[in-house]
């Protein structure tokens, strides 16, 4: 065994343990074993459980990024310093300062890809199950034979393997296996990239928006999708099932986020406290210092870019 298979080890045997778990459930509520229906729920419980499981370190992510977003003055202000220095010397103390300022404020800049680094080898965990389970072999746990069987000769609607790739079914001329996947991609890549979307344009700041970083998570939103093609073209549909589920419930997720816990200063910020201020309103209660009763205009007025100094706006010069 090498290291890799001995890393993924336990990786693989968890998601066994949990695949088969609730494809015996489903069974038991009288789903066909050896339907694709039955192996496609057993994922989505598979997304559900380990999603859910992760929430704790989405509440981590999230207070490690207001965290970021509080000391960004100061790391502007590093930046600032070392502006126009190449050498060693300036960049290796840009660096370690940036990387202090970071450790007092109890964060660190990549504390935000933690969810997905820790997503990743369990999405590869799953392919190497389902590989093996299509080549009708033993798990490393709870997967046995007859099982792997099952799943290898699953079908959605008699027509579907659900091991095959969206490669397969080009090679094959399989209609069925191709729009398929096509719609699965096309709504694993809406998906995805709304989800980015709403991040990026109602639950970040305006000094967020001036950083280099937010330059780099732009460039991101329209890799990503490119990204997701590749990996429909050579996974199995099976595979896009647990994608497709976990992208829907990080879109969810952070839907509920922007309306209930919103980055102070941020358009959704901004908005949900007109909501407050509103809902006190109406019940008759009086405003509370930190709440600020604001139309729509004047919430949109806020959160728009600010016009550089010296310069009249495009209608005013034009008039």
């Amino acid at each position: 065994m090498d290291i890799f298979a001995l890393l993924m080890w336990p990786i693989k045997f968890v998601i066994e343990a949990i695949l088969v778990g609730f494809h015996t459930l489903v069974t038991m509520l009288g789903g066909d074993a050896g339907s694709g229906l039955t192996w496609v729920l057993s994922i989505v419980g598979l997304v559900l459980v380990i999603r859910s499981a992760m929430i704790p370190l989405t509440v981590r992510q999230i207070v490690s990024s207001r965290k970021s977003l509080e000391i960004q003055p100061e790391i502007q202000r590093i930046q600032k310093k070392y502006k126009g220095k190449k050498d060693q010397f300036s960049r290796e103390a840009m660096q370690r300062e940036t990387m202090e300022a970071y450790k007092k404020a109890g964060t660190n800049p990549f504390a935000s890809c933690l969810p997905l680094l820790i997503q990743m080898p369990i999405f590869l965990g799953l392919v190497q199950v389902l590989t093996d389970a299509n080549a009708v072999k033993p798990g490393v746990g709870l997967l046995t034979v007859e099982l792997a069987r099952l799943f290898s000769e699953s079908t959605l609607f008699g027509v579907v393997p659900l091991h095959m790739t969206m490669q397969a079914g080009f090679a094959e001329g399989s209609i069925p296996v191709i729009i398929t996947a096509i719609v699965l991609t096309l709504i694993m890549c809406a998906t995805q990239f709304y989800t980015q979307l709403q991040i990026m344009t109602k639950n970040q700041t305006p000094a967020m928006k001036e950083s280099p970083m937010y330059k780099q998570q732009r460039v991101l939103l329209y890799i990503i999708p490119v990204f997701l093609l590749v990996s429909a073209w050579l996974f199995p549909l099976g595979t896009m099932f647990y994608w497709l589920v976990s992208n829907i419930y990080t879109l969810v997720q952070q839907l509920i986020i922007i309306n209930k816990l919103p980055t102070p200063g941020s358009e959704a910020a901004l908005a949900r406290e007109a909501r407050m201020a509103r809902k006190r309103q109406r019940m008759g209660l009086p405003a509370t210092d930190d709440e600020h009763v604001e139309t729509a205009a004047e919430i949109e007025l806020r959160t728009q870019r600010q016009q550089p100094r010296g310069k009249k706006p495009k209608s005013q010069r034009e008039g």
